[in-house]
């Protein structure tokens, strides 16, 4: 009994923690960067108006500076990491980082979370499914693609559906997968739910799907 409450206990913690820990980090760095822009900007500004008229304490700060200031920086980058200049200067830091041990966990790691939650997921998976994997009897997360056709339709005589199973706790990164579509479980829960299951471990469970339990698929979408 004691060791039950001690383990979910346990659980309940460590849950909290994967929701607690990233949003203290965004904050803390939102924070910084703000407050690091506003005293780095907040002087020329106050320069630049009085030049041209106004009489403004050399200590004035204009509030909200610093949020405008990173957007537009975000934006910069963004516009010369698209063209074949940034592209190549971006990929000459990456190599250099992927070097360094310590940087380059955290760089990689970041990156990847970034462009797992700043892509639509919509545009990548179509559901939330159940496989028997690594054997019968045992089950794993996955996320339908799109349906199978072709040849692989012709070879197996069967309807099949594309499969990307990820892993833990990186999941974007995992293994394709070519499943008949009657061995494939529907699940009710939206994709952004599965896959904050499968990067926490399953320590975080979305509730139970408004349409009880899950279905298998029968269209393969």
């Amino acid at each position: 009994m004691a060791s039950n409450f001690k383990s979910d206990l346990r659980n309940l913690f460590f849950a909290g923690l994967l929701v607690t820990l990233p949003l203290v980090f965004t904050v803390f760095l939102l924070h910084f960067l703000f407050v690091s822009l506003d005293n780095l900007l907040g002087p020329g500004v106050a320069i630049l108006l009085n030049k041209v008229g106004y009489n403004i304490d050399p200590a004035f700060r204009l509030p909200g500076l610093g949020i405008v200031a990173l957007v537009l920086l975000v934006l910069l980058v963004g516009i010369f990491a698209r063209n074949i200049l940034g592209e190549k200067i971006v990929s000459l830091y990456e190599s250099i980082l992927v070097r360094i041990p310590f940087a380059k966990s955290i760089y990689v790691g970041a990156k990847q979370i970034v462009e797992t939650f700043g892509k639509s997921m919509g545009d990548k998976f179509n559901k939330v499914v159940m496989i028997e994997y690594p054997r019968k009897g045992i089950y794993a997360l996955a996320f339908t693609t799109s349906k199978s056709s072709g040849e692989v339709v012709r070879k197996t005589g069967k309807e099949m559906t594309n499969v990307f199973l990820p892993t833990t706790p990186n999941p974007t990164s995992g293994f394709f997968l070519l499943i008949p579509n009657e061995e494939i479980i529907d699940l009710d829960m939206s994709v952004e739910a599965g896959i904050k299951m499968i990067i926490s471990g399953g320590l975080v469970t979305p509730p139970n799907g408004a349409k009880g339990e899950p279905e298998k698929i029968k269209n393969g979408q």
